[in-house]
C-alpha cells in the first residue's frame, strides 16, 4: 500500500469544533487536530499550488459534523485515511471532480484550485493548505449579491 498509486478513498463523518483558536477535527478513531487561527474568508473559489496538501472539510449546519477529504494525498495510507474517516481523491492534471454537493476541485499541473457553493453545500466549507512550512486555513464563502 505505497507508492504513487494511490486510491480514493470515501470519507466518513468527523466531529468538528470551531473555537476562537481554529477548527479542531475528532476522527473516527479518537485522534484530535486542531487547524490553527481564524480561517480567512475566501469568495468562491480557492487556488492552491499543487505541491501543498489540500484538505477540504464541510461542515453540517449544526457545525458539529462533518466529512473530509484530503485532495491528491499520496502519502497517506489508505488504511490510515479510513481509520481516521478522512477521504481522499486523487486528480490527474485537467480533471474536475465534485468532491461534495456544491464543492467542486479541478486541478492543473501546477494548481489545485476548489470552488465552493456553500447554500448548496449546506455547511461550511474549509479548506487547509500547508506544507512543512507554513499552515493556510480558508473559508469558502457565497460572493455578495449584487442584486443591490
Amino acid at each position: 500500500m505505497s507508492g504513487p498509486g494511490r486510491t480514493d478513498v470515501p470519507p466518513d463523518t468527523v466531529g468538528i469544533e470551531l473555537r476562537e483558536e481554529g477548527v479542531v477535527v475528532e476522527y473516527i478513531d479518537g485522534r484530535t487536530t486542531l487547524y490553527r487561527g481564524v480561517p480567512e474568508r475566501v469568495e468562491g473559489t480557492l487556488i492552491a499550488v499543487s505541491t501543498k496538501q489540500i484538505h477540504v472539510l464541510v461542515t453540517d449546519p449544526a457545525e458539529t459534523e462533518g466529512v473530509m477529504l484530503y485532495v491528491n494525498d499520496r502519502k497517506t495510507d489508505e488504511e490510515i485515511l479510513r481509520d481516521s474517516g478522512v477521504g481522499r481523491i486523487v486528480l490527474d492534471s485537467g480533471e474536475t471532480e465534485e468532491l461534495f454537493p456544491g464543492v467542486t476541485a479541478r486541478q492543473t499541473r501546477e494548481r489545485t484550485e476548489i470552488e465552493a457553493d456553500p447554500a448548496v453545500a449546506r455547511g461550511r466549507v474549509f479548506v487547509f493548505v500547508e506544507d512543512e512550512w507554513t499552515e493556510d486555513s480558508y473559508e469558502l464563502v457565497a460572493p455578495p449579491d449584487s442584486d443591490e
